[in-house]
C-alpha cells in the first residue's frame, strides 16, 4: 500500500524509479540541500539526481537483479543436469527436459541452418527473460519496503523487475542486433551484407539508358534496409519493455486505490491476484515473442539471396 506521507503522484513516481548510482559534478545541490564539494560517484536521493546523473549513471536494481536471476537459473539447470539419468525423469529435472524441449522444437521450426549457438541462446532468452517478467508478480511493495528498512530510508529507491526498465531490455535488443549483423557478415560476407542494405527491394538496373537511375535506386534501397534494420532490435526492445511496464503500472495503480482500509485492501487483494493470474499469460507471452524474434533474425541472417 501506499507509504504514509506520500501523495499518489510521489507513490507511483517512486514505484517507478530505479536505484541509480552515479556521477554528480562539484557544485551539485542535492535533494536535502547539502552541496557537492567534489565530483562524486554516489546513489541518487531523487529522481532528478537521478535523471542529473546522465547516461552513465547505473540502475544498481535492475542490474543486481538480473545477475542474482541469471545464477538462479544456472543453479537450477545445473542440478537438473547432474541429476539426469536414463530413467523417467522426475521433479526439477522433469521440468526442465520440458523446457529445453520446447524450445530446441521452436528453434527446429524456424531456424533451417547449422548453427550450435542459437539454440542455447533460444534458451537463455527465454528462461531469463520470463524470470524477470516473473518478478512482476510479487506484491509491488513487499521488496521495496524490505529495501527501504535495511537501508534506513523510508523513500529508498528499488525496482525488482528489470524488464521494466528500457536499459535491461533494450541491451538485450542491442546485443541480439550485434549478432545478428555479425552472423550476416560472417555468412554472406561484407559484400553480401552491403548488397542486401542496397540491391533491394528495388533492383538498380545494369544496362542500358536507365543505367543512370542506378545510384538514385542504391540511396533509396540504403536508406529503406537501414530503417527496417535498426527498427528491428528497437522494437524488440520497447515491445518487451512496453507490455511490462503497463502491467507494473497497474499492479501499482491496485496498490495505490484500494490501500486504505481492511475492506479496500480486502478488494484490492482480489483485484491484484485476478490480474496476477492474468498478467501470468502475459509474462509467458513476451518471453516467448523476444526468443521467437532473436530465432526468426538469426535465421534473417543466415539467409544467403542472390543478387
Amino acid at each position: 500500500m501506499a507509504s504514509e506521507g506520500q501523495t499518489s503522484t510521489e507513490y507511483i513516481q517512486h514505484h517507478l524509479q530505479n536505484l541509480a548510482y552515479g556521477k554528480l559534478e562539484a557544485g551539485y545541490t542535492r535533494a536535502d540541500g547539502s552541496v557537492v564539494t567534489q565530483d562524486t560517484w554516489t546513489i541518487a536521493h531523487s529522481a532528478q539526481e537521478a535523471a542529473d546523473m546522465g547516461f552513465w549513471a547505473i540502475h544498481l536494481d535492475t542490474l543486481g537483479w538480473s545477475i542474482a536471476l541469471a545464477l538462479i537459473l544456472g543453479f537450477v539447470f545445473r542440478k537438473a543436469i547432474a541429476g539426469a539419468n536414463t530413467g523417467t525423469p522426475k521433479g526439477v529435472q522433469s521440468f526442465v527436459e520440458l523446457i529445453v524441449d520446447f524450445v530446441n522444437n521452436t528453434v527446429t521450426d524456424i531456424f533451417h541452418h547449422k548453427n550450435r549457438v542459437i539454440a542455447p541462446m533460444a534458451l537463455t532468452i527465454f528462461t531469463w527473460v520470463f524470470m524477470m517478467n516473473l518478478m512482476d508478480l510479487i506484491p509491488v511493495d513487499w521488496l521495496p519496503q524490505v529495501a527501504a528498512a535495511a537501508a534506513g530510508d523510508p523513500h529508498f529507491y528499488f525496482k525488482v523487475v528489470p524488464t521494466t526498465d528500457p536499459n535491461a531490455t533494450m541491451g538485450m535488443a542491442l546485443t541480439v542486433f550485434a549478432l545478428m549483423v555479425f552472423y550476416s557478415i560472417t555468412q554472406k560476407g561484407f559484400i553480401g551484407f552491403v548488397k542486401e542494405l542496397t540491391m533491394h527491394p528495388f533492383a538498380p538496373p545494369t544496362k542500358g539508358a536507365a543505367i543512370v537511375l542506378a545510384p538514385l535506386m542504391i540511396a533509396i534501397n540504403f536508406i529503406l534496409e537501414t530503417v527496417s534494420l535498426i527498427a528491428k532490435p528497437i522494437s524488440l526492445g520497447l515491445r518487451l519493455f512496453g507490455n511490462m511496464y503497463a502491467g507494473e503500472m497497474i499492479f501499482i495503480l491496485i496498490a495505490l486505490m484500494f490501500g486504505a482500509g481492511a475492506l479496500m485492501a480486502g478488494m484490492g487483494f482480489f483485484l491484484q491476484m485476478g490480474w496476477a493470474i492474468f498478467h501470468i499469460l502475459v509474462i509467458t507471452l513476451q518471453a516467448f515473442v523476444f526468443m521467437v524474434l532473436t530465432i526468426v533474425y538469426m535465421a534473417m541472417a543466415h539467409d544467403v539471396e542472390e543478387h
